[in-house]
């Protein structure tokens, strides 16, 4: 059986093996690829394809130390050797997920919000954290706008998902009012911050971690296969790993259904070729 997902790493990088395992303990198989595999700049033994996945992971870490601004130098290496090669993967209805340091990848990239295809300068920025701290803790999250990586995800459904980052911040600058009607337009907004309740965060600390825009927690793009989160579904896969585990019967945890609609995706991509 070949490899169904990419996981795809450089140096800096370290959630990798978590990601895989998420995968892998809904039924995917994935393989964990250094960039310069895809780029071949490597033994040929070990040369991948892209084409080969149907699905790339782009996990959470400090890719190249974070150096210039989160994501930014991963997303150079991967706009300047396989740029066409990607926006082709994106155009073929394959799936790609960005997490943290993913999600700040796939902005860097201009793969989302993605209304130009892979625009040539991003669109938008996540910015330092509002309170200017590194937040590490656990976040409610809103399901408010199905793509295909959530698609097993009930519309509402309040799910407690940790983050862990600096810069998570979405902004669009001055042209926030005007890119967030476009962005709910579209139904690009996938995951808001909320209380425990599932009311509004409404911008306020710690409910919304780090002062993003209308307390965005994931966009995808208009075609809705690629998404980008700030918080780590990988971590919690099960209920003993929840904030709140004393309270809860053993059992999965929330950020499995996430992984579960991916896969349930993955089958109709099969099916439909």
């Amino acid at each position: 059986m070949k490899n169904q997902a990419c996981v795809l790493r450089i140096e800096g990088t370290n959630c990798e093996e978590e990601a895989r395992q998420a995968l892998s303990d809904v039924g995917i198989k994935a393989e964990i690829v250094n960039l310069k595999q895809l780029t071949h700049e490597c033994s040929e033994e070990r040369h991948r394809n892209l084409s080969e996945y149907s699905m790339l992971f782009l996990p959470g870490g400090w890719s190249a130390g974070d150096y210039i601004r989160a994501g930014a130098i991963f997303a150079a290496r991967l706009k300047s050797r396989m740029g066409e090669e990607l926006q082709d993967y994106v155009e073929s209805g394959r799936m790609v997920l960005g997490v943290c340091n993913g999600f700040q990848i796939l902005i860097e990239l201009g793969l989302l919000p993605g209304w130009d295809g892979m625009s040539k300068q991003p669109e938008a920025v996540l910015a330092i954290n509002q309170n200017t701290r590194f937040q590490c803790r656990p976040a409610y999250l809103k399901h408010t706008g199905k793509c295909s990586l959530t698609g097993k995800i009930p519309k509402g459904r309040v799910l407690q998902i940790p983050v862990a980052h600096a810069e998570g911040r979405l902004t669009f600058g001055t042209k926030n009012e005007e890119m967030l009607k476009r962005l709910e337009k579209n139904g690009q907004i996938v995951f808001r911050y909320c209380r425990d309740d599932g009311s509004e965060a409404r911008g306020e600390f710690p409910w919304n971690p780090n002062g993003s825009l209308s307390d965005i927690a994931g966009i995808c793009n208009p075609e809705k296969n690629v998404l980008g989160m700030m918080p780590h579904p990988e971590r919690v896969m099960n209920a003993c790993q929840q904030a709140d585990w004393t309270r809860r019967e053993y059992g999965t945890g929330d950020g499995r259904a996430l992984f579960e609609s991916v896969a349930n995706n993955l089958k109709k991509l099969r099916i439909s070729r």
